[in-house]
């Protein structure tokens, strides 16, 4: 599940907090009644694997609040990530922006370098940043450049 696509349903919710926001110090779970145990022996209270399966499959879009707040309390993310509008749509991007940072190995002296910087600075490395991006769905999208040449090299 990738970090930067948006979860949609409560299950992509679920399932990408799952994926990216597992706690560091808790063996990670290969199966929803692994899922189960973990948020019982961490939070105290007891979730099915059932009902986790039927989260993660949006077989059951309505959860309890306890449910929520068990889950809530597990990931460590304020219980309005899983709602609807404004509010989840924020806290998803905050959430996004601190996995990528974690997984990007970007550190805080790093934020505190960046923050540091003057708007303008912060602008330059805004577009150096969006500048690679480009460059790099660039290289993905097209044919490689030795797929290129040898086109090249076949028609003469």
């Amino acid at each position: 599940m990738s970090v930067r696509q948006p979860p949609k349903t409560l299950g992509d919710k679920i399932n990408w907090l799952i994926c990216h926001m597992w706690p560091p110090d808790i063996e990670p779970a290969a199966s929803d009644a692994e899922v189960a145990a973990s948020l019982r022996k961490a939070t105290g209270e007891d979730i099915s694997r059932s009902t986790i399966w039927k989260l993660r499959t949006n077989r059951q879009p309505n959860p309890t609040l306890r449910t929520l707040r068990t889950l809530a309390t597990f990931f460590k993310v304020p219980i309005g990530y899983f709602g609807d509008g404004q509010e989840a749509e924020r806290l998803e991007g905050q959430l996004t922006l601190l996995v990528l940072m974690r997984e990007g190995g970007v550190d805080t002296a790093t934020l505190r370098t960046l923050a540091d910087l003057s708007p303008e600075g912060r602008q330059m490395i805004n577009e150096m940043i969006a500048s690679a991006a480009r460059m790099e769905r660039h290289r993905s999208s097209g044919p490689s450049r030795n797929q290129a040449d040898q086109g090249r090299d076949e028609s003469r």
